[in-house]
């Protein structure tokens, strides 16, 4: 299986399928195995690539809690698609890699057709807000430090994962699932690509932020999954294969 040497890191990537280039990336604490159903089914018509972040699954787990970030998990992102020989894809990606594709066009706006947004949510303006989710996040990595693995838990995009390194994903959560400033939720005015959406009518967390979303970027569709949680494609894969499907097919 391909992997990408990033300074010293090996960062594991999968590519199937060809036609138009299309990258998703995982949410924490799952993989790229939660896109096999997706795998099986885009890379027909398009070029699908999937990866493992820094601290998940395949991919290493650097022992330097500086070497995650957003920055390089974009970074990581850009490379990947550079070693495919891919110049411009559509930037896909559930929650965490949802944000981090937001963070991606950011950054790379010449790099992203059209955004994918699932289950995802926008960021943090306000401080105290940020404070709380960092808290959040600086909790899950004192559990992976103290329970291991063990710490997962059992939602649907984990169940499908297989990890190597409980304090990978404590860094992950400090380094990547911890928000710094509000540079993303900014940017929302100034996307100027195509945006799908979509979130889990069960996902009650993410349904405002889809909400929010939907407003702030220009022309986004919005998609609501029916009886589906936080992990749409898994709980219902026909549903979210025909809308995720239909928005790829309207850029042809």
């Amino acid at each position: 299986m391909p992997h990408l040497n990033r300074d010293g890191v090996s960062i594991y990537y999968e590519s199937s399928g060809d036609g138009p280039p299309v990258l998703l990336s995982h949410g924490y604490s799952a993989t790229s195995a939660m896109w096999r159903n997706q795998a099986a089914e885009f890379s027909k018509r398009y070029r699908l690539v999937t990866w493992d972040m820094r601290g998940h699954g395949q991919s290493d787990s650097p022992d330097d809690p500086s070497l995650y970030s957003e920055a390089t998990t974009v970074d990581d992102m850009a490379a990947i698609l550079h070693e495919c020989g891919i110049e411009r894809a559509v930037i896909g990606g559930l929650s965490l890699g949802g944000y981090m594709s937001l963070a991606f066009h950011l950054k790379y706006p010449e790099m992203t057709r059209a955004l994918m947004l699932f289950d995802t949510g926008p960021g943090y303006r306000n401080p105290k807000a940020r404070e709380g989710w960092n808290a959040t996040a600086e909790g899950r990595a004192k559990n992976f430090e103290a329970k291991g693995l063990d710490a997962l838990g059992g939602s649907a995009e984990v169940r499908v994962s297989q990890h190597r390194s409980a304090q990978g994903l404590a860094n992950a959560a400090r380094g990547m699932l911890a928000q710094f400033d509000s540079r993303v939720i900014e940017s929302f005015e100034g996307i100027q690509v195509p945006t799908l959406v979509l979130v889990g009518d069960r996902d009650e967390p993410f349904l405002a932020a889809t909400d929010y979303m939907t407003a702030k970027i220009p022309g986004a569709q919005k998609v609501v999954t029916p009886d589906a949680g936080h992990a749409s494609n898994i709980d219902q894969p026909e549903a979210f294969n025909a809308a995720v499907g239909a928005f790829l097919a309207s850029l042809d």
